[in-house]
């Protein structure tokens, strides 16, 4: 069976991010991509469509607040030490010093992706939309 008809298991992909680092922030136009290095060959990119809430010692940091892309540029060199995919809870990475969420209400998402995560050299992926995997809630 290819990578691509495989059932899809929450958390399993994004949990591939455990280990990574976050070298790079790059916000583009009216999304944000995280981009990691590590321990293997891969090179994961997280695409989020929806730009994520950003949790620090101090609390939440929405998009749009001040601070929000300094706290989101501070996780840079931070290595990932966690993640979580559920429905109703969405996408969370974790780092060191802080975490980012990806769980938007329906009204904060603009078009018919919520994140993309590419980037592995076996070719897997994943895209979240609305009403799909860990985001059934947004239907």
């Amino acid at each position: 069976m290819s990578p691509s008809h495989l059932p899809y298991v929450p958390n399993e992909l994004l949990s591939r991010l455990v280990g990574f680092r976050l070298y790079s922030v790059q916000f583009v136009m009216d999304y944000v991509q995280l981009r990691f290095d590590g321990p293997t060959e891969d090179m994961p990119v997280l695409n989020c469509d929806v730009l994520p809430v950003v949790e620090t010692s101090a609390g939440l940091i929405p998009p749009g607040q001040v601070g929000w892309a300094d706290a989101l540029r501070a996780l840079i060199p931070g290595h990932v030490v966690a993640t979580a995919e559920k429905t109703g809870h969405g996408l969370r990475v974790e780092f060191e010093e802080g975490a980012v969420r990806l769980h938007p209400a329906l009204e904060d998402v603009s078009g018919p992706e919520i994140a993309l995560l590419t980037g592995f050299t076996d070719s897997r992926w994943m895209c979240w939309r609305p009403g799909e995997e860990s985001f059934e809630d947004l239907a």
